[in-house]
């Protein structure tokens, strides 16, 4: 072994260790999403990620996607399916694939993931001590010189409530959470909610030190393609107004401005493609991706 690499490797952990101090004892929530879910190597490397956050004294709290999934069993059992502005109509066809995918597939393959290597997961879905408490989302579409179009998005829900009792429980006995984004309507109803918006609600009720969503991109990106390593509210509605974020990043932006003045420190857009992103953001200096904090 070469006299560099344990010299490189002592002065990484010196740069983690003010980071570790710094959010011992506290609560991170990751949206787990995109690519990082998809190949092999990536998801270990999470599941690790995860595990030594654990050790050293943070708290992870997981809420994950399955989009592809759900879309990919769908087309298998020939279940047909359209989308309206970025949501899935959800009819209770389409709901039972849901539930099936996340809860009983998805979910309970990210728990057995994190058990393999050493950690203690525990599954969750909005049904689980009443955790997600969520109505059915109301989708407007303006038209000219007429009343708006209301669009029936069928069983898509958007969070009303988060019940932190069960998570700050499993948070203290030493597990990690890892929750499937279907919430519980009034009547006791599943419904089908963006994982972002939950990852963003369950940071605000726990008032976690940060948001962190794994994305296919390197973070926010300026007119020019190049990263923007951090940015505040004020920031990010001049770069709305002038075009730059654009699309799929709107609402992710809107999660992170939102759960910033629901009390999170930080919230982050990073690019899960990298190995190991989730420790990279968290423990050192320069970070994978864009983060946002107050003015």
């Amino acid at each position: 072994m070469s006299a560099k690499k344990p010299a490189t490797t002592a002065q990484t952990l010196m740069e983690a260790l003010p980071y570790i101090q710094r959010f011992q004892g506290q609560t991170v929530v990751i949206k787990y999403g995109g690519h990082a879910m998809q190949d092999e190597a990536l998801k270990e490397s999470f599941a690790l990620n995860l595990i030594l956050l654990r050790t050293v004294g943070i708290y992870p709290v997981v809420v994950h996607g399955g989009g592809p999934q759900i879309g990919e069993l769908l087309k298998r059992l020939d279940i047909a399916c359209e989308f309206v502005g970025g949501m899935r109509v959800t009819s209770p066809e389409v709901m039972d694939v849901v539930q099936m995918v996340l809860v009983g597939l998805v979910n309970t393959s990210i728990v057995a993931l994190i058990n393999k290597h050493g950690g203690r997961a525990v599954g969750l879905s909005g049904h689980d001590g009443g955790l997600i408490q969520a109505t059915q989302m109301q989708m407007a579409r303006e038209k000219a010189n007429q009343p708006p179009e209301i669009i029936d998005l069928g069983l898509v829900g958007e969070v009303d409530k988060v019940d932190a009792q069960v998570l700050h429980a499993l948070e203290h006995g030493n597990f990690i959470p890892v929750i499937a984004p279907v919430g519980v309507g009034p009547e006791g109803q599943s419904l089908n909610i963006n994982a972002d918006l939950v990852a963003a609600a369950v940071a605000s009720r726990l008032r976690a030190a940060k948001l962190i969503l794994l994305t296919d991109t390197a973070g926010l990106l300026d007119k020019n393609g190049k990263l923007i390593a951090e940015a505040t509210p004020a920031q990010v509605g001049r770069l709305m107004e002038q075009g730059i974020i654009s699309g799929g990043m709107i609402p992710k932006v809107s999660c992170c401005l939102e759960a910033l003045e629901a009390g999170v420190e930080r919230a982050h857009i990073i690019d899960g493609r990298v190995p190991n992103a989730l420790l990279l953001e968290v423990f050192t200096d320069q970070g994978v991706g864009t983060v946002f904090r107050d003015e």
